[in-house]
């Protein structure tokens, strides 16, 4: 084999335990051997659709137990799988689903209304895949997905190209003017960077039977706290179901802090992900409330990606289960496991807000040099290894995230941070100006340019500003033509135009935003304003 690829692993732990569970929602559960199977009915389908090697395939799912399924099948015929943000509106996966060159589409009923305002503007897009959740029945130009899935096939399939370690996965992220782009992970590398912390780790090269001789009965129990169409979510379960463990996801389509800590006690899970604060501290306000009504003796490991989470928030989960380890996870979509901090009930507080670097990382100046430890020099954090191949039909942003240095190849995603006398690292976060709200990332000019197209405003200009659940909200700060003009019909402007989730939170109005004669804005001092304005009202 050329390296490793995920539906061959699966294909071997689906043999070894096919009765462990593999999917679970509410109360149905998938297990191992019945993924398998499901995975190989709706692999046929997608080739007899004429789908060829390397096509890509779009999940647009909430959370269920297909949104993994239909990757492994997608994997099983040898093609690319492609993310895709439900909160977008029409233009916005328009632009995703061309740019990515998408060919096939796994949805959730609910999104037909949607899907039929673009689908004429999409017509390289042969298949589609409708899965039930009761919403609307089946469209004449869709597939029905359960009778793809419970179609019988002759043993396990794939394409007659066979598959590889070189086959992709693409996940897409924002950019720096808010388009989406595609990060190009090959199969073997994707496998190599989640199986890097793993004591019992398969080989660097394919062996026949390694993924099954580790395993010693069913893995463990995960569960995405954020959604699957997020790194964040989707890594983590790889990584747990690549161990043989099962994939839970949660019912309900927003965050419901009770629905997760009745699924952690029900379904004895052992492991979360979240996005920092805007997922721990309603647990932790949950638990306060009713010390007594939930029983996370399962649970083990909690990891945050995306945003950092405090300690205070630590600490008090702890107060609830002393037995936790929780992972503050440095990484991104360019950059798998770049730095780490983990936290215990023995964790010395000052180490809360210190990542240690992983072995193949380090960081550097913009010309390359290391940033000396105590010299308060600042750097960007670099990765290498197993990264990605770069940005899909994009080389100049791959030039300029994958770099060279001292011949080696580095992925350097922008995360700036300085390296204190210890050697530890304190982040300083991204260069640009990149909102990070709820794990969401929110560039100010895409925001900017959209409230500028309402007829009142005269200019503006969007900064974070400090928000309890969701790490950062977004702010506007509007330079208006018409005064009269209500704020809610800025924020619902913005709404109409691009996911919901970029709306600003709070409007400032001024007299003007103060662009410099080149045309900038100044960042630093609007943040100021807007942090003033915010709490003092």
């Amino acid at each position: 084999m050329n390296g490793w690829n995920i539906a061959n692993i699966f294909e071997e732990i689906a043999a070894a335990i096919p009765d462990a569970p593999a999917l679970a929602h509410g109360d149905a559960t998938l297990s191992w051997g019945e993924m398998n199977a499901r995975a190989n009915g709706v692999a046929q389908r997608l080739l007899d659709c004429g789908l060829v090697e390397q096509d890509k395939v779009a999940q647009y799912l909430y959370n269920s137990p297909h949104y993994m399924e239909s990757v492994f099948a997608s994997f099983k015929a040898g093609m690319a799988i492609v993310n895709t943000n439900y909160r977008y509106a029409a233009d916005e996966l328009v632009y995703l689903w061309d740019n990515a060159d998408v060919c096939a589409v796994v949805f959730h009923s609910t999104f037909i209304p949607q899907i039929e305002e673009i689908k004429d503007r999409l017509p390289n897009i042969r298949a589609w895949l409708w899965v039930d959740d009761g919403s609307h029945p089946c469209p004449s130009w869709a597939i029905d997905y359960e009778s793809a899935a419970t179609a019988t096939t002759n043993g396990n399939v794939e394409g007659p190209w066979g598959r590889s370690g070189d086959h992709l996965m693409l996940l897409y992220t924002g950019g720096t003017t808010g388009m989406p782009k595609g990060v190009m992970w090959r199969q073997d590398d994707l496998v190599g960077a989640l199986e890097s912390s793993n004591r019992n780790k398969l080989p660097d090269n394919p062996v026949q039977g390694a993924a099954a001789e580790r395993l010693k009965g069913a893995g463990p129990k995960g569960l995405p706290g954020a959604p699957l169409m997020h790194g964040t979510g989707f890594f983590n379960s790889l990584s747990t179901m690549l161990l043989g463990g099962s994939t839970t996801t949660l019912t309900g389509r927003n965050f419901d802090v009770e629905e997760l800590l009745t699924t952690i006690e029900s379904a004895k899970i052992n492991s979360i992900s979240i996005v920092g604060d805007a997922f721990a501290k309603p647990m932790l306000r949950a638990l306060d409330a009713e010390p007594n009504r939930w029983d996370l003796s399962s649970l083990r490991v909690i990891i945050s990606s995306g945003v950092m989470w405090s300690r205070e928030t630590k600490d008090g989960l702890l107060r609830h289960n002393d037995r936790l380890i929780m992972v503050d996870s440095l990484g991104s979509s360019e950059a798998i496991g770049m730095a780490s901090n983990v936290s215990t009930k023995d964790s010395d507080e000052s180490s809360t807000g210190s990542f240690s670097l992983g072995p193949n990382t380090r960081v550097v100046t913009e010309d390359g040099r290391d940033v000396e430890p105590g010299s308060g020099e600042r750097g960007r954090v670099a990765l290498r290894g197993r990264t990605p191949i770069g940005y899909y039909k994009d080389e100049e942003k791959s030039a300029a995230t994958f770099q060279i240095i001292d011949g080696v190849r580095y992925s350097i995603p922008g995360d700036w941070a300085e390296v204190r006398a210890d050697g530890s690292v304190a982040l300083l976060g991204r260069g640009s100006q990149c909102i990070n709200t709820g794990g969401e990332k929110v560039y100010p000019e895409e925001v900017e340019e959209t409230m500028k197209t309402h007829s009142a405003v005269a200019d503006c200009a969007v900064v974070g500003v400090p928000d309890e659940r969701f790490g950062q909200a977004i702010c506007a700060i509007v330079e208006l033509l018409d005064t009269s003009i209500d704020n809610d019909d800025l924020v619902d402007h913005v709404r109409a135009k691009i996911a919901r989730y970029k709306a600003p939170k709070h409007v400032i109005r001024v007299e003007t935003v103060g662009r410099a004669v080149n045309g900038k804005l100044d960042y630093k001092r609007l943040t100021a304003l807007a942090l003033e304005s915010v709490t003092s009202n």
